[in-house]
């Protein structure tokens, strides 16, 4: 189907045709853009030239370690300068990235750890107690860790390990880069925690991450030589592959240790930032930010929401500060942001409460997916668009992953009839924008990250005194959703809401533990299944 009758010596060659791959971005921006400034964080400040030779020596520094093509090689690091440099050096050496949170426990840690089968953990200093813990719980071999001190943010190195800036002098600035031979290689393992409580590995491939870096250009309208801010972490879909982006527009990777309105205001002015993504949280801080941490900046910085709906009131608030923000939506699954709020021109005029409604919606699939839509999960037949039917949001294209690591199950699962199944419950509107009704799977979504309501679940049922519990979403202005936990005591049993949710924090990462428990009967069906949309109704109004 659509061959020419005579192919004759029409075939692939090195000359028509190279699997594309994110590393082209900057072994290209290192040739034209040699002296710009690549990375600034903090008091230090790359050039292309000097991070291309730092990212060489790193990717060189692997090897000689006995990293080998397909090795797993995680990091915990916060954003700072070694964990952009890690996004290039480590696939250079044809390792495959994975970016852990810092913010989990050392249960997942060491989960992730094993189950990815990591060689080596850069880790930084900050976080090297929960490494070395992780490690320690692992029944198999663990990875060796090379501490990435920070000085400059306090963090100076321990001493107990081999430190990261040892690691690049060892390594050799001749080395030549392993380029995929083929562009499906796995690129990056980003785990995500599902509903199930552990955590499943995502897997990407060269060619959805580089055509990632490009919808996301295409789609913020970017131009050459942005100043991008990296609040997004690095661990979270690989930064919404937005660090492996800039190199390709010649621009600048400003990197965010620590997230502040205070240091988003001072970046902006002191840096230029153009771009940043972040979740409505971020918006809310900068909306809040005491008159003290602002600063006066002349331009207008576009930025890319998602993690949660935004509400339209903080759509509203956050664009007469200087920003404009274009909500996005995707998923671990996707490389980040697979659908875009694109502004139409027959929008313009509208004001107000009706243009942050626009605002708000998820909209439409961004350049390099092949199709977005609402089906019917069953039928996998397309829902009506007439902004009230719902069913379930569905992705196919080259930005998709290649599935669950070592989960077909999963993955055959997620990948049926033809479509990536997102779990997430929307309706279209006659223009075929989608917008987000509920959140399938009891998934909570607090400061851009997902909670499993199961995993929480679990954790409490543990304490002696709790008979049954559920947990639910409630709306938070600062999160935008935090934990709520509905708790049934066992009969003759006596605990405090304090209690359990100290009991709670030891079992799992802050962001997970409730913020709030509630104790009373729990509502139940016939069969004994508790209704979770009736607790959902008593948590917005507390």
């Amino acid at each position: 189907m659509g061959w020419m009758k005579d192919e004759t010596g029409l075939g692939k060659c090195p000359a028509n045709y190279v699997p594309l791959t994110p590393l082209s971005h900057l072994r290209r921006a290192a040739q034209i853009f040699p002296d710009l400034d690549a990375v600034v964080y903090g008091n230090r400040r790359l050039s292309y030239t000097q991070y291309t030779d730092r990212v060489t020596r790193l990717a060189s520094a692997l090897a000689q370690m006995g990293v080998q093509p397909g090795d797993v090689v995680a990091t915990i690091l916060p954003n700072v300068l070694p964990h952009a440099e890690a996004s290039f050096g480590i696939p250079a050496c044809g390792a495959v990235l994975n970016t852990i949170n810092t913010r989990l426990d050392v249960d997942t840690v060491a989960y992730i750890l094993g189950h990815g089968e990591a060689k080596v953990v850069l880790c930084d200093s900050q976080f090297l107690q929960l490494a070395e813990d992780a490690c320690a719980a692992l029944d198999g071999p663990a990875p060796t860790i090379i501490e990435v001190a920070d000085e400059q943010a306090g963090f100076p190195p321990s001493g107990r390990f081999q430190e990261y800036e040892a690691l690049l002098a060892a390594g050799s600035s001749d080395y030549a880069w392993i380029m995929p031979e083929d562009e499906w290689e796995s690129i990056a393992l980003n785990y995500t925690s599902g509903t199930t409580g552990r955590p499943k590995g995502v897997v990407y491939h060269h060619r959805g991450a580089y055509l990632a870096t490009t919808m996301n250009a295409i789609s913020w309208r970017m131009v050459l030589f942005p100043k991008y801010l990296t609040i997004v972490p690095l661990f979270h879909c690989n930064n919404w592959c937005h660090t492996w982006m800039v190199p390709m527009m010649g621009g600048t990777v400003i990197c965010c240790r620590n997230v502040t309105a205070k240091a988003i205001y001072d970046a902006i002015a002191d840096e230029g930032v153009t771009h940043f993504g972040g979740a409505p949280i971020v918006l809310n801080s900068i909306i809040n930010a005491p008159e003290s941490d602002r600063r006066a900046f002349d331009h207008v910085v576009e930025v890319f929401t998602a993690g949660a709906p935004p509400p339209a009131a903080t759509l509203a608030k956050i664009e007469p500060l200087g920003f404009n923000v274009t909500q996005v939506y995707g998923l671990t699954e996707t490389y980040g942001p697979a659908t875009e709020c694109l502004w139409q021109p027959s929008w313009e005029g509208t004001e107000g409460a009706e243009r942050a409604a626009l605002k708000a919606r998820t909209g439409i699939a961004m350049p390099m997916m092949e199709e977005i839509t609402v089906m019917d999960p069953e039928t996998m037949e397309q829902v009506p668009m007439d902004g009230q039917t719902t069913g379930e949001i569905m992705m196919r294209g080259n930005v998709v992953m290649k599935g669950y690591y070592k989960n077909p199950e999963a993955t055959a699962k997620d990948f049926s009839g033809g479509y990536f199944h997102s779990g997430d419950i929307a309706f279209q509107h006659p223009d075929t924008y989608i917008k987000i009704a509920d959140r399938a799977k009891d998934i909570i979504i607090s400061g851009g990250e997902n909670v499993s309501s199961v995993e929480v679940e679990g954790a409490l049922m543990h304490h002696p005194a709790v008979s049954l519990c559920a947990v639910v979403a409630k709306e938070d202005e600062k999160w935008g959703e935090v934990p709520c936990a509905f708790v049934e005591l066992l009969d003759g049993k006596s605990c405090t809401a304090e209690e359990l949710i100290a009991f709670a924090r030891e079992r799992l990462a802050g962001f997970k533990t409730p913020k709030l428990v509630v104790f009373q009967e729990l509502p139940k069906t016939s069969t004994g299944k508790i209704q979770k949309f009736e607790l959902r109704a008593v948590a917005k109004t507390l």
